[in-house]
């Protein structure tokens, strides 16, 4: 039976990387793709990539893309006078390049992830939220831009007025996410940006219904530590959907979706939680989250 783990961002990833350690080969990760991208002829996902960076022990220093990348592509790019915002180190281009040809030759995105995977020696599975192109735009002030021109080219500093996820009516989570789902004992919302890294997941059609139907219990880990964010633009994100930055205002923005949370807060709207500390700055804590994180789950079944 499957660990599933909902992730994206590095917090969501970093969890992964933990459960790894705990249950090998059956942690299925369903990440989300509403942060693709297409560019220098290249199809890019960031979120599923991360995961396996991190599930591969290949994740830079940095926090993102593939330890000790060199970026010549990109420096000869600006040198002959590109304008190069989206930095994507040679090997991380390479990768995106294979997989934009293999989704022309009419590969799933499941199957072109599936080929990451593999390459990188990863048995544990990373999947996407759909194989439809699912893409995350932001409304800032009048102007809407995509969910990475706001993060790279605004650098998250625009104030946050609305957010589409454009292409979901015609999304389906993949018969893999779904088999995943009915056959876990745990699932797990990763401590990721609720509005921007799990609710993509989550509003794919069908993919609420399955975790409502799924046997196993869902439980997320919280994104705070002591009240406060550790990474990325949450806050602002959180204010904008109407929900107060603590861990019950997360559980309240996913509704029905828990069962239970994993925090360092005593109150999480009500929902069982476990108390614990959720900061992961290495790989022994990393271990410690994810083991309690799973025997909670597995005692509220």
């Amino acid at each position: 039976m499957s660990v599933v783990v909902l992730a994206g961002g590095t917090g969501g990833a970093k969890l992964a990387r933990g459960l790894l350690d705990v249950v090998g080969d059956d942690l299925v990760v369903i990440a989300n793709t509403g942060d693709d991208i297409e560019i220098y002829e290249a199809y890019v996902s960031p979120d599923p990539d991360l995961c396996t960076f991190w599930l591969a022990d290949r994740i830079d220093d940095r926090g993102w893309g593939l330890k000790d990348d060199t970026f010549a592509a990109m420096d000869e790019l600006r040198t002959l006078g590109e304008d190069i915002w989206f930095n994507l180190g040679d090997r991380d281009l390479a990768i995106g390049l294979l997989r934009a040809r293999r989704l022309r030759e009419g590969a799933r995105l499941t199957e072109a992830l599936g080929d990451l995977g593999a390459a990188l020696g990863l048995r544990a599975r990373v999947l996407p939220m759909s194989d439809a192109p699912v893409r995350t735009w932001v409304l800032s002030g009048e102007e809407w831009t995509s969910f990475q021109e706001f993060m790279i080219r605004g650098r998250a500093e625009g104030r946050v007025d609305g957010m589409e996820l454009r292409g979901i009516e015609a999304a389906v989570p993949p018969p893999e996410v779904l088999e995943a789902i009915a056959s876990a004992r745990a699932i797990v919302i990763g401590p990721s940006n609720p509005v921007i890294s799990i609710s993509p997941i989550l509003e794919v059609p069908g993919m609420r219904d399955a975790l409502a139907a799924a046997p196993a219990k869902v439980v997320a880990v919280s994104p705070l530590v002591e009240g406060a964010v550790v990474k990325g633009p949450t806050e602002a994100f959180m204010a904008w959907a109407g929900f107060e930055l603590t861990a019950a205002g997360i559980a309240g923005y996913y509704g029905e979706v828990l069962d239970g949370m994993v925090t360092d807060e005593r109150d999480a709207g009500g929902l069982p939680v476990l108390v614990t500390d959720t900061l992961m700055g290495d790989a022994a804590a990393r271990r410690r989250v994810a083991e309690e994180t799973l025997r909670f789950a597995e005692s509220l079944a």
